[in-house]
């Protein structure tokens, strides 16, 4: 992925989350929900769980709203019930794009995606027609200044397999699905703290979108990032100005 364009798109991505924090927080506690009801409200045996809620407290969640969440999915209180499901269409230029959600009502969830799509320029695409373009997996990303050489070394050892430095500085560490936590856990306890680290689906290739499709490809990403079921958005944009 091109080094400007991903680091800009972070930037983009967290700015726009600040802005947003009650929406942030309803998308943690609908993970949590899920994460506890198919594994259990045991951090120590759930690690989606355990993600879920180191999201949670980095989204500054007060421990007792995270606890009484986790309590309200396995307890035997009748709560929502979310289900999950995954969208794949197309962007600008044919760019691919893959939306996780999780909903109480796929038939509200269809329709709204469907009609982001098709007002903003792209198109819904069917089961399978872009997914397999992405790589599940673990990433770290490291602002520019971070030290290469004690990321890499620390990384690898921990069972990383990439770390890739791109033009601005930024330092990206991939891993196995499986991996993540681990070395997250070993970049973390050698005092690493990554600006953005998840389980994501990664694009093998990117397309470079410019100028005007760039900007409606970044105005289609906004608009499905803020449709209310979606709790992730994937794509292999590489947008710069």
């Amino acid at each position: 992925m091109a080094g400007h364009s991903k680091w800009a798109n972070i930037q983009h991505r967290k700015g726009r989350q600040d802005e947003k924090r009650g929406k942030i927080w309803t998308r943690i506690i609908r993970e949590i929900t899920v994460a506890a009801r198919a594994g259990g409200g045991d951090l120590s045996a759930n690690p989606r769980l355990r993600l879920a809620v180191e999201k949670a407290k980095a989204a500054n969640m007060p421990a007792d709203r995270i606890k009484y969440n986790i309590d309200k999915a396995t307890g035997n209180a009748e709560g929502i019930h979310y289900e999950e499901i995954r969208y794949e269409g197309y962007g600008i230029g044919g760019a691919a794009i893959v939306l996780d959600t999780m909903t109480d009502n796929r038939v509200r969830t269809v329709a709204e995606v469907r009609h982001a799509f098709s007002k903003h320029g792209g198109n819904m695409g069917t089961e399978g027609s872009v997914v397999f373009q992405f790589k599940h997996c673990g990433q770290l990303i490291f602002a520019p200044g971070t030290s290469e050489d004690k990321v890499m070394e620390v990384a690898l050892e921990a069972g990383a397999e990439d770390v890739i430095t791109d033009d601005e500085g930024a330092i990206e560490v991939l891993t196995a699905y499986a991996d993540f936590e681990a070395v997250k856990n070993a970049l973390e306890a050698a005092g690493l703290t990554a600006e953005v680290a998840g389980v994501i689906m990664r694009p093998e290739n990117t397309i470079e979108l410019s100028g005007d499709e760039g900007q409606k490809m970044q105005k289609l990403l906004d608009i499905l990032e803020d449709l209310d079921d979606v709790q992730d958005v994937f794509h292999n944009a590489s947008i710069s100005d």
